[in-house]
């Protein structure tokens, strides 16, 4: 059942001293910009209006979301320093004698409602922010940059060994669930774990002749270990074809029962954890495969295509992308392009798996922009990567009278002395100042790494941190 107001505060509570109830500054502006139903209707699909347990109420989740990626907590941290602040208590609309909502509950809720409710929420605080016309639109700058994914630098060698790890273990889960008890599964782990320690060993050496032997014993033991992942999955297979066998048994049994009136509880649990391993497992092994493939492919000379390379095992959506980085060259995880104002507000970003041009996504990013403010910008600007002929007209076909973004390669002499010209210069400046927003929501607001896996996870993380860093801003701008 769908709830959006929490409970009311209790009389004793309400005759607390104001000293002890006053919010900060910061939480006040945020707190009233939150005051409003607007956003609770992007979670509204999400829940039945009148069936169902209460749900927890909105205005609580949305608050404690926002301390989240305000303050960088995580989840247990969360709720553990909400439970022990009388201030935050009040932020949060929880009583004093209330029970803050457990660390599983707000994890559930952010993956259920997804990308959609999150997008809603900063739909609607930009459309009140426009209505109140605290939005500043005559200049805008774009920049991209890249938001690591939960996962540790990828080696070939790594990944195998983690996969084999991996496979016999969650084959034990599948058996202690009840699935496939009688299939054998040999456990490959120690032979993984020796080759990749034999791998460490040889990289230690020092010397160009033993560099060009260490480079051939890496190369030959990471084959054994893509060999040796092949023979894992191909055992697991089996395994597989078992479990799903009485997974379907288990759930024939349970149908019998359901229709002669005898629940079993503890049996339907059971039957939850075999089939999250059996899908578990089924994703493992496709992973395995991938990667194994890539490994024989770059032992043969090629290098894998980056845009399909899979970098991981729990994230499959993660890629590896080349910004030009001197301290990192190579990054893994999403591609993201963030918009803001001459007051530091992100008016549009997006999230893409790999890593696509950049001048593409600049025009629809100002239309979608205009769309939600009403109003068309003045100046556009953003670094040498959009700089083409074709994204200049697209801006121009949209109404914006000045776009200032310099050049791929050589231009010309003429196109150089637009680019010299000292209002040029100085919008190119102000340009840079984008740089230092996605450095603040990488520092402040969690842009450094994405906690949840795959595109969709990357797009609700980086949306309430948007969501977090917007309300700090435009509170700001209201008071």
């Amino acid at each position: 059942m769908f709830r959006t107001k929490a409970e009311q505060v209790s009389a004793w509570e309400a005759a607390l001293p104001a000293e002890v109830v006053r919010l900060p500054e910061e939480l006040a502006r945020v707190d009233a910009l939150l005051d409003d139903p607007v956003f609770f209707a992007p979670f509204a699909p999400f829940f039945d209006p009148r069936l169902g347990r209460p749900s927890t109420p909105m205005e609580t989740y949305l608050r404690l979301m926002f301390l989240k990626f305000r303050y960088r907590l995580g989840y247990e941290t969360l709720c553990r320093e909400v439970a022990d602040s009388i201030s935050w208590r009040r932020f949060c609309r929880i009583p004093l004698d209330g029970q803050v909502p457990h660390p599983t509950t707000l994890m559930k809720l952010t993956t259920r409602c997804g990308t959609a409710a999150v997008d809603g929420c900063n739909e609607a605080l930009l459309a009140k922010a426009a209505e109140a016309k605290l939005l500043r639109t005559a200049r805008l700058r774009a920049d991209t940059t890249v938001v690591p994914a939960d996962v540790a630098y990828p080696t070939d060698s790594g990944l195998l060994a983690r996969a084999v790890r991996r496979i016999a273990a969650t084959g034990r889960r599948i058996q202690a669930a009840g699935g496939a008890t009688r299939t054998r599964l040999r456990d490959r782990s120690r032979a993984a774990g020796r080759r990749a320690h034999g791998i460490a060993a040889k990289l230690r050496l020092r010397g160009a002749q033993h560099r060009d032997e260490a480079q051939a014993t890496v190369r030959r033991i990471t084959g054994e270990l893509a060999e040796l992942a092949e023979r894992a999955a191909a055992d697991a297979e089996r395994l597989l074809a078992n479990a799903r066998r009485a997974l379907r048994r288990a759930r024939a049994k349970a149908a019998d029962r359901v229709a002669a009136g005898r629940r079993n509880a503890a049996a339907g649990r059971r039957r939850g954890r075999l089939r999250r391993a059996v899908d578990d497992l089924a994703e493992l092994l496709t992973a395995t495969r991938k990667i194994a493939a890539q490994t024989r492919q770059r032992l043969a000379g090629t290098t894998p295509d980056g845009a399909t390379r899979r970098v991981s095992l729990h994230d499959p959506d993660a890629r590896p992308i080349a910004k030009g980085r001197l301290g990192r060259p190579v990054e893994f995880g999403y591609k993201a392009q963030v918009l803001d104002n001459v007051d530091g507000v992100v008016l549009d970003h997006t999230v893409d798996r790999g890593n696509p041009p950049d001048a593409p996504q600049l025009a629809p990013a100002v239309a979608r922009v205009i769309a939600r403010t009403r109003r068309r910008p003045r100046t556009v600007t953003a670094d040498r990567g959009y700089g083409e002929a074709r994204v200049e007209n697209e801006l121009h076909e949209l109404g914006i009278r000045t776009v200032v973004i310099p050049r791929k390669s050589n231009p010309g002499k003429a196109r150089q002395s637009v680019e010299h010209r000292p209002a040029f210069r100085k919008t190119i400046k102000w340009r840079t100042g984008c740089e230092g927003r996605i450095s603040s929501l990488k520092r402040g607001y969690g842009w450094n790494r994405t906690r949840l896996d795959g595109l969709e996870g990357a797009r609700i993380w980086t949306g309430q941190a948007v969501l977090a860093h917007n309300l700090v801003k435009i509170g700001a701008l209201a008071r």
